[in-house]
């Protein structure tokens, strides 16, 4: 049974500032924000515990109607409270000043609430408080990676904490700070802070270029990959939160506010095509910064300053959103094999150049080591691009990703002037695809398979190979298994499973929810193989699934259409993004 205390997941919208984010409910609850970065303790974590995890309520009396909205271009969020009496807007910001352009922006620190009654009267009160109902005001907040800490103070411009009637014109401006120098935050220089921080937001949309069809929902798309991303790094998080489920009461609850290596060449892809080519730089930058340091083995994931994540932890003062437990900071994926990292890495690393970056010797070493890692462990078995917690296996898309790791640093050498380099790379790109084609291929099944020499067993990730140029889209055998893998993992119209837990075990419990991506994965197929209309009607679908404001979670509820995961989740937005300019590109 639903659990009122929990609002959907769909009921939400975010702000943020390039350093960390909040999720504002149509209730105008913030039930999460974690201060002062993405990545820092949860100050407010209502979602995780109603009753103990810390929440900014606003109550109204006699609420009979809600709304909400952003502020066009923004990532400022307006929500609407509506009694018989009268109708209160908030205006909700995490503020920042100067420019988003090579990275002249400055986050100011502090989440700014403006109440105004536009009509009528409104009886309203501000309730903030931490966890287990501790006072916020004053409260400390460390940094991660014991980098000291801040004081997060509550400035309001009306006294006390108890309710207010306001009429017609009356505004109330609360200003939650955690800045190092705190401002006084008049309600005069609210004001002049949310102006200011619009007009930011919308100098930096102008640079989105994308103008198809669909330019509402890859507009804001933009803006949501841009709340995700750390302007100070240039690192960009999975999604904002951590542990929302992907099945509600079940155990697979996840953080995911680092920054993994495998989205990194879908995100700086999706982000170069509709303009924002500053963040696609600065990712890259980035990822080979993090990822080619030594001469090591990469890691899947990083903090947004490049290090490992501590050891992931299970909280259980937390019962975890409508119950699903357990609740987790940290995220054990991190040392999990994942062989398709290479070929992540050598993908931005081929994107760099072909943006007219250019690779020293000392850098192409270091990528010709992670291509000859890829070389050596192809066939190696690991936990693959789903991350199983189970034994490792010699997954399809993890040996494809390696052959990607090959094709790209060949592409490199010939690209830069290394003619030798690039002939021994292409024979051996050549080899491992000619190699991986036909040990994938299932002659019994019709299709490729999950892995190598295993048929019987498919997943999503087979739907991707088309895009990393593994094979072409329109090949016989790719339409086969395209065909193949709506058929079995088919979750309705437009929704797909990444994996059936019974034909893969994964080493958890449970089920899980239909993975957007996955469904924008199928879209692309679609294009590459000629059926445009097809796929712009399951394109079409997908869009009706954003929520109000139209954000997108990490999976889909495919009994009741409701939001599950992490939210939200950048993976659906990139998807979002590179569907639309694929369309756009198919007709013209």
């Amino acid at each position: 049974m639903p659990d009122d205390r929990y609002p959907p997941i769909a009921d939400h919208a975010v702000v943020g500032d390039g350093e960390t984010a909040a999720l504002v409910g149509l209730d105008a609850r913030i039930g999460w924000a974690c201060l002062p970065r993405f990545d820092s303790p949860a100050v407010l974590a209502s979602l995780l515990d109603a009753d103990r995890g810390g929440r900014w309520d606003l109550p109204v009396e006699g609420v009979t109607g809600t709304s909400q909205r952003y502020v066009e271009d923004t990532a400022v969020v307006v929500t609407q409270l509506r009694t018989a009496d009268g109708v209160l807007e908030v205006t909700d910001v995490l503020a920042v000043a100067g420019e988003f352009e090579e990275k002249r922006s400055a986050a100011r620190q502090t989440l700014l609430r403006r109440l105004r009654v536009v009509e009528g009267r409104v009886r309203v009160a501000s309730d903030l408080r931490g966890f287990d109902g501790a006072a916020v005001d004053g409260a400390r907040v460390p940094l991660p990676g014991g980098e000291g800490g801040r004081t997060l103070r509550l400035r309001s411009s009306r006294p006390g904490a108890e309710a207010h009637e306001l009429v017609a014109g009356d505004t109330w401006t609360l200003a939650l700070t955690w800045a190092e120098e705190p401002e006084v935050w008049t309600p005069a220089e609210v004001d002049a802070a949310i102006e200011e921080t619009i007009r930011v937001w919308r100098s930096w949309a102008e640079h989105v270029t994308y103008s198809g069809p669909y330019v509402d929902a890859v507009r804001r798309s933009a803006i949501t990959l841009k709340v995700c991303d750390h302007h100070v790094s240039g690192a960009v998080v999975a999604a904002v939160t951590s542990s929302l489920p992907e099945a509600i009461g079940g155990e697979r609850n996840w953080d995911y506010r680092f920054t993994w290596v495998r989205d990194a060449a879908y995100t700086v892809y999706a982000m170069r095509r509709v303009g924002m080519v500053e963040e696609s730089d600065g990712f890259l930058d980035w990822v080979l910064d993090a990822c080619t340091h030594d001469d090591g083995r990469p890691d899947v994931l990083y903090t947004l300053d490049g290090h490992i994540p501590g050891e992931e932890q299970d909280d259980d003062r937390y019962e975890g959103y409508r119950g699903s437990r357990p609740v987790r900071w940290g995220n054990g994926a991190a040392g999990q094999l994942q062989h398709d990292v290479y070929g992540e890495i050598l993908d931005c690393a081929w994107q760099f150049v072909r943006a007219g970056g250019q690779v020293d010797d000392r850098r192409f070493d270091r990528l010709r080591h992670l291509a000859t890692l890829a070389r050596e462990n192809a066939e190696t078995p690991d936990q693959g691009i789903w991350e199983i917690r189970d034994a490792g296996r010699p997954f399809t898309y993890s040996v494809a990703m390696c052959q990607v790791a090959l094709d790209r640093f060949a592409r490199i050498a010939r690209a830069t002037g290394r003619e030798e380099s690039a002939l021994e790379w292409e024979e051996a790109a050549e080899a491992l695809r000619a190699e991986l084609l036909e040990r994938a291929w299932s002659a019994e099944d019709g299709c490729f398979t999950e892995h190598l020499d295993q048929p019987g067993t498919l997943d999503a990730s087979l739907l991707a190979l088309p895009l990393r140029r593994v094979v072409d889209a329109a090949d016989p055998r790719m339409v086969a298994t395209t065909a193949a893998v709506v058929d079995k993992l088919r979750a309705g119209e437009d929704l797909l499973y990444r994996y059936l837990h019974t034909d893969s075990p994964d080493g958890l419990e449970g089920e899980e929810g239909a993975f957007l991506l996955c469904s924008f994965w199928w879209v692309d197929n679609l294009v590459q193989s000629g059926r445009v209309e097809q796929a712009r009607d399951l394109f079409e679908k997908l869009l009706r699934r954003q929520n109000h404001v139209g954000l997108l979670s990490e999976e889909i509820d495919p009994e009741n259409g409701e939001f599950l995961g992490n939210f939200p989740q950048a993976f659906s937005h990139i998807g979002l993004i590179s569907s639309a300019v694929l369309l756009d590109r198919a007709a013209g």
